[in-house]
Parts: C-alpha cells; structure tokens; sequence
C-alpha cells in the first residue's frame, strides 16, 4: 500500500482501498479477526487461536472483557457480596445467630477498591491467555472496510488494517438511553456511574426494576440508602421470569425495604437549584401524576446491541427493526466471510449465551456441528435471595398449550436451609403431562450462590439431557444439602408429593 504523509486517511468513493499515513500501522493479515473482547468476543478469539487459527482480537477500550468485566457483571458482583457482608454485619443477622459485633462502619472507598481490583485482576487475566494462545490484541475502535478487511482507529488517530478469512463480529451492548433524561454519571447515572458512586444517597430512584434495577438497587439499599424502583410492568425480575416466583421474589425484597412502584411510567425528571432531583411518574394505563424525589436518580431500562458505526454497511449488511444482526443457524451474515454472536444478535443478553455462541461459531469456522439450545441458557439475578431459572415459565407452557404438571417445595422444609437460618424462596418444577420431561426449573433463594447455582446446574444438565423428573427423583443427593429441595420438587412434579414436605 503507497504510503502518503498528504491525502486523507480515506478517499471519497473509494470504500475498498485503505489509504495510510506514516503513523499508521503495518497491516496484519489473520484467518479469523474478532471485534470486541467481550465474554463473547475473547471467548471466541481464544478458542480460534486453540483451533489453530491465525487469530486478532480488536478492542476499542483501553482494557480487554467488555462491559461484563469492567462495568457490569463483575464489578456488580463484588459490591452485591460486599453489600450483602456489611448488611449481615450491620443489621440484626449476625445478633440472631450470637455474633455481637459493635462500632460498624461502612468503608466505602476501601469497598470499591476492592471491587476495582477484582475488576483489574481478570481484565488482566484475559490480556494474558491472549498471550499464552497467541491472540494479537489490536487496540482500536474496529470497522468493517470489507468482506474480508477490519480497519482498526487509535485512540491517537491511527489506523491499522487487518485482512481476514474471516470476521466475527462481537460488539456486545451499550446502555438504552431514557428519552429526555440526560445521564451525567454523577447524580443521574446508567448503571456504570452507579457501580461507582462516591457516597450512599440518601433516596435513590431506579427507573426499571428488571434484573440490573434490583441487583443494583439492593446494592445501595443495603448500604443505607432508600431505595425505589419505579417499573412499567406489573411485576419485578424482567422478561423470562416465572410469575409466581417474581411474586415471592417482590414480597421478600419488600421485607428487606425496597420500594417499588409497578405499572408505572416515568414522563420527566429535572434537577431542582437545591441539587436534588424530581422525578414525574404517573400509571402506565395513564393517570394522575405524582412527584417523586430523590439525590440519585438510576436509569436502567434495559441495553441495545452495540451495532452503530461499524462498517455494516459498507458490505450490505442491514439490521432488523431492534437494531440487532440478523445471522443463520452458523452465525453469518448475508456475507458469507463475517459472523456475529452475543448481544448483537437473537437472544437473551447473557455473557454466558455469548461465550457459548462464540466457541460453536468458531468451531464451525474449522467445519465442526454448530448446535445451541437456547431453551437451556439458565438466568439467574444476584440478589439475596438469588433467583436462577431455565427452561420454560408456567406462563410460556400455557399460551404455548402443553399439559404439564407443577412441583415445588420451599427451603423452609429444607434441612440445610434452616440450619443456615436462611429459609426464604422455594424450588418450582415444570414436567411434560404426559412424559414427565423436565420443561422448566425456577429456584428463589438465600441460602448461598454456590448452593443456588449447584441447583441450577443441575437443572441446566437435565434439560440439556432431556432428563424425566423421575430421572432427578431417583439420584441420590448429599443430606444435609440445598440440592435435596430441588430432589423434592422433582419428586412433587412426578409422583405428585414431596417427602419432606
């Protein structure tokens, strides 16, 4: 390529030609390029590479993982543990189980030190298996200038161009803005200014009460603040979730002191001259208004795919109607050399969905079986109590209209969890009618992440297997062990009664 100190970085018309600068860097050439290293996009990168695979991996932010790494999952994660810690240490918890403990206070700057190293810690850690698998990491924000061509732009300005096989396109997701409502990161935030607010508010609003919304409105209830959630829907927990467990779910959140105002919609918020902030809320059917007012105001209504500003069009590639990529069974575009897989695609907005996705997509780049049941990518929402599920809701079973029976038992029977003191939630079975195939498991509960997630892995083996109820039924689980609810509601769902219960 002629190398000019002169013209411009790119020629008018000239989509297919790259026109350098002496800054910019020397092309590099790759079987398979992936843009973003998000859980999908790093996931994806490393397997290539393992596969044998010439493999760049290009990423706009100054660290590698993504919104999971650095201002979502695990960032959110460590203040939901920490938050949890000092609220048992804090409130009656630790008393009610003899351990008197006095002078508490809340740390906050040391608490997000620590959040921040967790967060740097695994950053890290993927910038190094990108150097034990021989990934190179381009720095830069990545655009398609071809079938087969990614032009990454520094920071600085400068360009480098990358010619591949291959392109998987891994940009994830980015905060759904409000209409009207400016976010500053300061008083009102998305949920990344929230995992980094300098003080506990005194009265934080949160618009959405889907799972960002409860995860990080516990965070800052438990820490002191007053709390409310103001929802569109009629119930808290999002999409996907099982109505009677979002029920449950609402009631005991309630206990804990958080507020929520459901069927509501937010029209307006301004900031008042004393700093605090108002915020219009009236019925979602329409209504009277009501002012509610708050230090902090959180939006989080959702994310849409991070799918602008990335060379699509250039090779005619077209997005559906909700901004997303639209991808065959393989995970490729309309041009046949480019991929897309996580947020930008079909598909619950999950890390794991896209690390999943990822690797399939890549193992069928090197011509092996792509294959993802979606029906058994488990969701789970952090709280405490923590809610798991996979498979279908009641809800989905009966507007779909297939027969099946109910089985549940609550951890209040459960051995472990009354040993722990921690008897809140219930494990809910949903079995085929007339087969028993497990359809759907939805788990509420306090008693531990680990306990809860063991159960929801089992759940998610089963499904994937095409498990019976009476298959989970008649395995024999530890005693005394929070898995034996999840026996016990199997047992409920195929021969109609629970022992313990």
């Amino acid at each position: 390529m002629q190398r000019s100190s002169h013209l411009p970085h790119r020629l008018q018309g000239a989509t297919a030609v790259s026109v350098r600068t002496y800054a910019d860097k020397a092309q590099l050439d790759a079987d398979v390029t992936v843009v973003g290293s998000g859980p999908g996009g790093y996931v994806a990168a490393i397997k290539a590479a393992q596969l044998g695979f010439k493999t760049v991996c290009v990423e706009k932010n100054e660290t590698l993982g993504g919104t999971c790494l650095n201002v979502g999952c695990i960032p959110s994660k460590a203040l939901l543990n920490n938050s949890y810690l000092y609220h048992m240490a804090h409130g009656k918890d630790f008393a009610s189980r003899g351990i008197d403990i006095t002078g508490i206070q809340l740390n906050l700057e040391k608490m997000m030190e620590q959040k921040s190293g967790a967060v740097k810690a695994l950053t890290g850690g993927i910038a190094h298996l990108f150097k034990q698998n021989k990934v190179t990491h381009v720095q830069g924000f990545g655009k398609i200038t071809g079938k087969n061509q990614v032009t990454a732009t520094a920071s600085d300005g400068t360009e480098q161009v990358i010619n591949s096989k291959n392109i998987l396109i891994a940009t994830g997701s980015e905060v759904t803005p409000f209409p009207g409502i400016e976010i500053d990161e300061d008083t009102v935030v998305s949920s990344t200014g929230a995992l980094s607010l300098k003080k506990v508010p005194e009265k934080l609003i949160v618009i959405g009460a889907g799972v960002i919304g409860v995860e990080l409105g516990s965070v800052w209830q438990r820490l002191g603040s007053q709390v409310t959630a103001v929802e569109f829907l009629a119930h808290v927990g999002g999409m996907g979730i099982d109505m009677e467990i979002s029920k449950n779910f609402q009631r005991i959140l309630q206990k804990q002191g958080l507020k929520f105002k459901l069927g509501t919609k937010v029209t307006a918020a301004t900031r008042r001259a004393d700093g605090q902030i108002d915020v219009l809320v009236e019925a979602a059917a329409g209504g009277k208004n009501e002012v509610l007012t708050c230090d902090v105001l959180l939006v989080c209504i959702g994310r849409r795919p991070f799918s602008q500003n990335l060379g699509l069009e250039n090779v005619g590639i077209e997005l559906d109607t909700r901004g997303r990529i639209p991808v065959n069974n393989r995970f490729q575009t309309k041009v046949p050399s480019i991929y897309a897989i996580g947020d930008v695609v079909a598909g619950p907005m999950l890390a794991h969905k896209a690390e999943d996705e990822g690797i399939i997509c890549v193992e069928g780049m090197a011509g092996g079986a792509v294959h993802i049941d979606y029906n058994c990518v488990p969701s789970v929402i952090y709280t405490h109590p923590e809610v798991a599920w996979v498979g279908k809701t009641e809800e989905q079973l009966k507007e779909e209209g297939v027969p099946y029976k109910v089985g549940k038992f609550p951890f209040a029977a459960n051995s472990r969890a009354k040993t722990n003191a921690d008897t809140d939630g219930m494990v809910k079975i949903l079995s085929h009618k007339d087969t028993d195939r497990m359809l759907g498991a939805h788990i509420l509960g306090s008693v531990s992440c680990t306990a809860i997630c063991r159960v929801l892995w089992e759940a998610t083996l089963a499904l994937e297997y095409g498990a019976s109820c009476e298959d989970v039924a008649r395995v024999c689980h530890a005693h005394p062990t929070v898995s034996e609810a999840f026996r016990e509601a199997n047992l409920a769902a195929s021969f109609g009664k629970a022992i313990n219960f």
